[in-house]
Formats: structure tokens, C-alpha cells, sequence
């Protein structure tokens, strides 16, 4: 083992000072305890200034001794009994932090998701070859010094991912284990083994025996790396992007006008728009949207015989929310992938938007507080941050993005000194109209939209004025002519609904 196959113990106890104590009381009371997987890995490639995040969050132990034996000597500490019979028990430290320690062990038949069994062992080679990939396999003692039993410190230099043994068998033991292959060549910037290649296309259907949690646990994050482009070519090269997205694959060889999308077909400007994502955008919800925003594209093709892809948004959305029920995605993250997919191409349109209908666009949801335009108004900028990728990966370029952008700062800018639709609704409501006369129903609300609007975009500032103007359209509004001019934009119609 080379001298500088070491991991930063220091900097790593500093930040938890309880996983120190953990490993010096096991071998105190003569026990093997190492850190494991992922700590290590990390550990390594900060080492060779690869770029990983370290110390970690999380902090792996394995250890020699059995769960018993741990509880005993750490009476004294919160145990959280998650595992037990695994060989896993969580001690948490005095500051509330949970660390896993599982007893080395083998394990017995899988049903591609779980073992049938657990067998503790004493020796540390065992639990490291029953485990996934080389790069995963690598263990560190107390004062750093890597122990490699499977070659994953050559692998690792290399940016290799390389299953452990035979390549097939540890993918028919977890299915799981296809996405986390494509997670780590992502998360190293590395490269895939060709055996363990041919492994994972080999398996590939499997993975449709893996729940829609597990899966969307392993794409976010994959989505979450700064490669996700690399992601989402590696699956679809290795036949899993039809298993788990089929929709995506949907868009191969569906053509696009060249003037506007010169990169190729939808598939290929999707996976363009992800490269472009990459650069810029951390949450992985967010990216996700990016590989979803055409998603229609296809089916609004087939709807308009063929001739344009016009409604593809709305139809993408609907898409959406049956691909958020597979993925078991959450109602809020639903709600949000399903808003930026329907609503990319029309932010578009924002400079030419009037101004209350600006500030209500901006101002969508639930606007935060904070210096940044991002911590004041977050779902709009995801969906500049969609815009964006978008019209990167095409023709458009900044041409599409850059007017929106200025508008959105100047439309910032007169929210602060006007206000949003909060401070709107106090100086006038519904119930104010009722009381002028006006019936409930849709002309009281195309009344107080106006309203609204004409107090967002600066035009009323008072609640009298509020109040004159909301006289003089009651009055109006009992025209039925007013009726046959309600506008096609008002909330709830397909042009200017927010809504998924």
C-alpha cells in the first residue's frame, strides 16, 4: 500500500469526534473496527484532490464484534435497535448524531431486492466480498491506513466502477445495485468496467422489480452529480432509461424543426439540455424537470396529426404527475415538477406579459424572504433555471433567456416598491364587492382580477382608489356586454392557468 493511501483522520474526527471514540473503544476492548464504503472512498479521492466532499455527513463502521457485544460497551449511549438482526446497530452520540455500526457478515440468497439471510462473521475480507463495487469495498483503520481487498484503491485511481466478483451475481442479488453503478460512474467522473457493462445490460429489465421509492432515491441522485447528462446516457445506453423512464426514450427519432433545435431529435436535445443543467443547477427535483420538459413532445405530435408539437407542455404535465404516482414522489414535489414542465415554454412570454400579470407570475406560490431573487421568489427561478438549459441546448441560446431575465429584475425591483397579490387582496377583496352589489360568481371574480391587476402593476395605491375603481366596474359588470368580454386569460384557462 502506498504511503499516501491514506484518509484524513483528522479533518474527518473533527467533524465527528463520536465515530473516533466508537473505533477506539471496539479495538480497546479487542475487536477489529474499521470506517467503511463510502467514507473511505471519498476519503481517498479528497486525499488525491479529487474533489470530494469531506468529511461526509454520514460515517460507516463495521467492526468484528457482534451486536451484543457492542451494546455492552456502549450502555451508556442511546442504541436504536433498526438493524439488529442484520448485524447493524445505530449508537447516537452525546450531540443526538446517529452512527451505524454493523457487525461483519455474509449474506445468503437474494430475491433481487433482500438477502434471505444474514450470517456474522468475524473476519473483515468476508463482509467486504459480499459487497457491491471495488470502490465501495475499501476500509481505513483508526489512523487512516486503507485496507484493500479487491482492488478498489487501482479502480478508484482510475475512475473505474467494477463490481466485486462476479459482475452478474451481485446484480442478480440486488437489481438495485444497476442504478448505484450508474450513480458512481457519475458521482467519480469515472468510467464503467466493461464486464460489469455486459453485467448491467444484461440485467437490465430487473429493474422493474425494484419499488418506485428505491428508484427515485438512486436518479436523484444521480441527478444530484455535476454529470447528469452522463447519467441519463449511461442508462439509456444501458437498456435501464426504458425500465424506469420510458416516456424519455419516447422522444428518440421524434424530429424537431432544424431552424429551432439543429442539435437533433427530442431525446437528444433532452440530454443536451441535462448537459447544460449540469453546470448550474443543484437540485436534483429541478434537473429532473429538465429531463422531463418535452416529455409531451411525442404525444402532441401524434394529437396534431403529425403537423406541429403544439399543447406539449400541458400534455407533458399530465405526463408528469403519472411518472411523480410511479416515481412515489411527494404531492408538494409533484406539484412542482408538474408547474415547470407545463409552464417552460410560456415564461418565455414573460417581457411581453402586462405588469400585474408579470407580478403575479413572479410572486407564484409561496414567496420567501431573503436578499437573493432565489430566496424571494423560488418558483420562478426554478423555472428560469428550466428556461434556461432549454433554450441552451437549441438554437435560441441566450436570445430565449436573456429578455426574461431582465425582465424578471425589473419586475423584482417593482414588487418591492408596489408590492404582490398579498398586499393586493387587503386593499380589496371579494367579500368588498359583494357588498357593492356585485353576485357571486365568474364575473366577480374577472371584476377583482382586474383589480388585482391594476393594483400590481402600480395603477391603484390606496384602498379609497381601490374602492372607486371596484364601483365603477360593478356597475359595469351588470352590462351583460361586460360578460361577452371576459378575457381568455383569466386564471383557470389553459393560457394563463399556473397550475399544473
Amino acid at each position: 500500500m502506498n504511503r499516501e493511501d491514506r484518509i484524513d483522520v483528522g479533518a474527518l474526527f473533527a467533524a465527528h469526534p463520536f465515530a473516533e471514540k466508537i473505533l477506539r473503544t471496539l479495538e480497546a476492548a479487542g475487536h477489529r473496527a474499521v470506517l467503511i464504503g463510502g467514507v473511505v472512498r471519498d476519503g481517498l479521492l479528497a486525499a488525491w484532490g479529487g474533489g470530494a466532499a469531506y468529511p461526509p455527513d454520514d460515517v460507516d463502521i463495521a467492526t468484528s464484534a457482534l451486536p451484543s457485544e457492542i451494546r455492552e460497551l456502549f450502555r451508556g449511549h442511546p442504541i436504536l435497535a433498526v438493524g439488529e438482526e442484520f448485524g447493524v446497530v445505530v449508537v447516537v452520540a452525546p450531540n443526538g448524531t446517529p452512527y451505524e455500526v454493523a457487525t461483519f457478515r455474509t449474506e445468503g440468497e437474494y430475491d433481487g431486492r433482500w438477502p434471505a439471510n444474514v450470517a456474522l462473521v468475524r473476519d473483515l475480507e468476508t463482509d467486504v466480498r459480499r459487497r457491491d463495487l471495488t470502490i465501495n469495498g475499501l476500509a481505513a483503520s483508526a489512523d487512516g491506513r486503507v485496507t484493500d481487498l479487491v482492488g478498489g484503491v487501482a479502480d478508484l485511481r482510475e475512475r473505474r466502477v467494477r463490481a466485486i466478483g462476479d459482475a452478474g451475481a451481485r446484480f442478480a442479488e440486488d437489481h438495485l445495485r444497476l442504478l448505484r453503478v450508474v450513480r458512481f460512474v457519475c458521482q467519480i467522473d469515472g468510467t464503467l468496467d466493461p464486464e460489469t457493462s455486459e453485467a448491467v445490460a444484461a440485467h437490465a429489465a430487473e429493474i422493474e422489480s425494484i419499488s418506485g421509492e428505491r428508484v427515485r432515491d438512486e436518479l436523484l441522485r444521480t441527478l444530484a452529480t455535476p454529470r447528469g447528462h452522463l447519467g441519463l446516457t449511461l442508462l439509456d445506453e444501458l437498456g435501464l432509461l426504458a425500465h424506469i423512464l420510458p416516456e424519455v426514450t419516447a422522444g428518440k427519432g421524434v424530429p424537431q424543426p432544424e431552424e429551432y433545435h439543429p442539435e437533433g431529435d427530442v431525446f437528444v436535445h433532452t440530454v443536451a439540455a441535462v448537459r447544460v443543467a449540469d453546470a448550474f443547477v443543484r437540485d436534483p427535483l429541478v434537473k429532473l424537470a429538465v429531463v422531463l420538459h418535452d416529455v409531451g413532445k411525442p404525444e402532441a405530435l401524434v394529437r396534431n396529426r403529425g403537423v406541429n408539437m403544439g399543447g406539449h407542455c400541458a400534455v407533458g404535465a399530465g405526463m408528469v404527475q403519472r411518472i411523480a404516482r410511479r416515481l412515489r414522489l411527494s404531492r408538494s414535489e409533484t406539484f412542482r415538477l408538474a408547474f415547470l414542465v407545463k409552464n417552460h415554454m410560456r415564461i418565455a412570454d414573460f417581457p411581453e406579459m402586462g405588469r400585474g400579470k408579470q407580478v403575479r407570475f413572479l410572486t407564484f406560490g409561496q414567496p420567501g424572504e431573503g436578499a437573493s431573487l432565489t430566496e424571494r421568489y423560488p418558483v420562478f427561478l426554478d423555472l428560469l433555471r428550466v428556461l434556461v438549459a432549454d433554450c441552451e441546448a437549441s438554437a435560441h441560446r441566450s436570445s430565449g433567456w436573456a429578455p426574461v431575465l431582465r425582465e424578471t429584475l425589473r419586475v423584482a425591483e417593482h414588487v418591492e416598491r408596489v408590492g404582490d397579490l398579498t398586499r393586493a387582496r387587503r386593499l380589496i377583496d371579494g367579500n368588498d364587492l359583494i357588498r357593492l352589489g356585485m353576485p357571486a360568481g365568474p364575473g366577480l371574480g374577472d371584476v377583482l382580477e382586474i383589480l388585482h391587476d391594476r393594483i400590481l402593476a402600480g395603477e391603484i395605491a390606496s384602498r379609497p382608489a381601490a374602492v372607486r375603481e371596484a364601483e365603477a366596474l360593478v356597475l359595469q359588470a351588470r352590462d351583460e356586454t361586460f360578460r361577452s368580454r371576459r378575457r381568455d386569460t383569466r386564471p383557470g384557462s389553459e393560457e394563463a392557468s399556473f397550475l399544473p
